[in-house]
């Protein structure tokens, strides 16, 4: 049977994005810990285990189990992050506050709608991820830099995609990645002497990004009780945030990183399925994130082609989620993921700007069905306080008349909570 794909479809999924811009997000490094309110209640697990159309962001693969159906979902997010500055020669011992802004308003959608019996089609518009801070007290007051201090990423996704059966048991899927970035800093210019380009490193405004990756993904569903799965994300080449070219390496350019996942789903139980991901996030292969701070000391400045960066490392993420169909109305939801530490000990200076050091996330959820066509679902993350120690992480003997040794201790914990509603065709 052949179904009609509508175009207004595609215009809701890219009005819903436009709205959707905003920052943060319970995070593996900056980016989501999980895509859709179902999604998020495993703590991401998705590679083999599709439960509505935001699977675009995990796998595309698996649109061809879901049928036609609209997601429309809402995230509200509260970070709580901190950091302290200690045996520094430039002032005393002090703790701030990044929490200027407190609470974050994340809406999601996903749309899947089959084809005939072998080929679905889908769109998905999500916060990729991001990274918010605002200190009202400037923690590089002391170095000379003045007012409030902070940055602003915010990372939207409308996302495109085909699945197709190629059999009983395989499907494969495609997505591309339409992204769209905006960033802003403040507060900082006091390392524009560090920088190749000091008028645009600080308090230039929101400047925006552009580009256009993929996402290809694969699912195996070899008996009743066992699914594999596996997709792979391209690096992102986008358009250079010029504002910040003497900020970010490479004259501004901030790249979305590659990653890729692999997974598996069973049911031990008719009503009980059991997910476990892989996901590895190349962090270091993006200039800006990945180079270290201690490049300044080999002569290359902000902003130089292999310029100074936040230092970040490559990051692995474990994933176990459970579903079980406790009624016929309610289904519950739970899991836990844990992932290495992006940030070394050495680098927490810079990243007093975006102390992405969470390890832990804990997840619960449940849906609820109204009738056969319509179910509410909610989500609950907690992501565990988790603080990183500097070690020699704020030189002394910097260039011109250098930052008094000592160190910066970054700090995050997050609560995430999430609604939303699906509704089947």
């Amino acid at each position: 049977m052949t179904r009609k794909f509508s175009p207004s479809t595609l215009s809701l999924g890219v009005a819903f994005a436009l709205f959707s811009l905003n920052a943060a997000h319970a995070t593996s490094g900056y980016f989501a810990s999980g895509y859709g309110i179902n999604n998020e209640a495993v703590a991401g697990v998705g590679a083999a285990l599709p439960q509505d159309a935001l699977t675009i962001a995990i796998n595309p693969a698996g649109l061809t189990q879901l049928g036609h159906q609209l997601n429309i979902g809402l995230d509200v997010f509260a970070p709580d992050r901190s950091a302290n500055i200690i045996g520094n020669a430039f002032g005393p011992d002090a703790n701030y506050d990044g929490n200027g802004v407190k609470t974050f308003y994340i809406p999601n959608i996903g749309y899947s709608h089959p084809l005939n019996d072998d080929v679905t089609l889908g769109i998905a518009a999500y916060g990729n991820g991001g990274m918010n801070t605002n200190y009202k007290v400037n923690p590089y007051g002391r170095f000379g830099a003045t007012g409030t201090a902070g940055v602003n990423l915010e990372q939207l996704f409308i996302s495109p995609a085909v699945g197709w059966k190629i059999n009983d048991h395989n499907s494969i899927g495609i997505a591309a990645n339409i992204v769209y970035q905006r960033f802003n800093a403040k507060g900082i210019s006091v390392f524009g002497g560090f920088s190749q380009d000091p008028s645009h490193i600080s308090n230039n405004g929101n400047d925006d990004s552009y580009g256009v990756g993929a996402r290809i993904g694969w699912i195996g569903k070899f008996n009743d009780y066992l699914s594999l799965g596996a997709s792979y994300q391209t690096k992102t080449r986008m358009s250079k945030f010029d504002q910040y070219a003497g900020l970010f390496a490479d004259n501004g350019r901030f790249d979305v990183p590659e990653n890729y996942t692999l997974g598996f789903a069973v049911k031990p139980l008719n009503n009980l399925t059991i997910g476990f991901d892989w996901q590895r996030i190349l962090y270091s292969d993006v200039a800006a994130v990945g180079n270290s701070f201690g490049a300044l000391l080999q002569g290359k400045p902000l902003g130089a082609k292999d310029g100074s960066g936040f230092g970040w490392q490559d990051v692995d993420v474990y994933k176990l989620g459970a579903v079980w169909q406790a009624t016929p109305q309610l289904t519950l939801r739970g899991g836990f993921s844990i992932n290495q530490q992006p940030i070394p000990q050495s680098e927490t200076f810079l990243n007093i700007l975006a102390p992405a050091t969470i390890e832990k996330h804990l997840t619960l959820g449940a849906s609820w069905a109204i009738n056969a066509k319509d179910d509410i679902s909610a989500s609950y993350t907690h992501a565990f306080d988790q603080k990183v120690n500097g070690a020699n992480s704020i030189p002394v003997g910097f260039p011109h008349s250098g930052f008094g040794g000592g160190n910066a201790n970054i700090q995050l914990q997050e609560n995430s909570y999430g609604v939303a509603w699906n509704h089947k065709f």
